[in-house]
């Protein structure tokens, strides 16, 4: 029996996409969190960085030290796209 073109297609196309997302992703420094409600891209720290070495930041000093973020992956927005609305919340306690 032979399998049609169409469905050999898709067969090799979804792995391909696949595949070519995942490099895109690494190749911008991008974390994917997808769920049925949204998709989620999050910049990530780069290890080429010469300032942070891909830590993402560094501690100041002083008597309360606090983590100085990066700009390489700081000052760059987190993407959202909504996919599904969120469940509205109830009136009243589950219980």
């Amino acid at each position: 029996m032979r399998t049609p073109p169409r469905s050999l297609m898709a067969a090799v196309a979804v792995p391909l996409a696949l595949a070519a997302a995942t490099a895109v992703l690494k190749a911008g420094h991008w974390k994917l969190y997808a769920d049925r409600h949204r998709i989620h891209l999050t910049p990530v720290a780069r290890r080429s960085c010469p300032d942070c070495r891909g830590t993402g930041g560094w501690w100041t000093g002083g008597p309360f030290p606090e983590m100085e973020a990066c700009g390489c992956w700081a000052e760059r927005p987190e993407l959202c796209i909504r996919l599904l609305p969120l469940p509205a919340p109830a009136d009243e306690p589950p219980f």
